[in-house]
């Protein structure tokens, strides 16, 4: 059975919603930040990265969501929220399910230099840059879903997982509120806030 260690307030929430959305069984185990929001020493030994999340399923330990929402999904889905290489969407599902790294290190970077004091605006190139590439990120983000209900393509999957925590849980750390500016995301996440296995996980 498939464990899933979870660091509260982390990606590894993308990993509930699977199982569930899969009706897979899996055991939870929970782990608390500690006072300096960081993970606790137990979790980051769990694997060489020390990030979140991260799955144990036999003598496999993997983390990077990307690469475990995948895994998951063609090893016990039956690659049931997959797009598979020969449908016309492939190309999509790849971009969406990499959108979550893009979007992170944009936010990250701006983070980093706001910590060091430095103003958006054209006098930081590399500020200005990164405010170029969020703004880009965001309106590929509107006119995709302008143009599909979901990002893989007709049909949710991995990469609608792998996208909500951006638009959602990413908002504390500084990110983007969506709301009426984006009329095709908000109602996107809307529709998927209110999926069952989203609600249960």
């Amino acid at each position: 059975m498939i464990i899933v260690h979870h660091l509260g307030v982390s990606q590894s929430d993308r990993i509930v919603w699977l199982m569930e959305e899969l009706k897979l069984p899996y055991q939870l185990k929970w782990y608390d930040r500690g006072p300096d929001f960081l993970a606790p020493a137990e979790y980051r030994a769990l694997h060489p990265a020390g990030t979140a999340p991260i799955i144990t399923d036999g003598d496999l330990v993997m983390a990077e969501s990307t690469a475990i929402v995948e895994y998951i999904s063609q090893r016990h889905g039956g690659g049931r929220l997959s797009v598979q290489p020969d449908a016309a969407d492939y190309p999509h599902y790849l971009f969406w399910m990499q959108f979550n790294n893009n979007l992170q290190s944009v936010l990250f970077i701006k983070l980093a230099f706001q910590t060091m004091g430095a103003a958006p605006g054209a006098e930081n190139p590399m500020m200005a840059t990164t405010q170029r590439r969020e703004d880009g990120i965001y309106r590929a983000l509107e006119q995709r879903l302008g143009e599909s209900e979901y990002l893989g393509g007709p049909a949710f999957s991995c990469a609608d997982i792998m996208s909500m925590f951006n638009l959602t849980s990413m908002a504390m750390l500084g990110a983007r509120t969506i709301d009426d500016k984006m009329p095709n995301t908000k109602a996107y996440v809307e529709r998927i806030a209110a999926r069952p296995a989203y609600q249960k996980a």
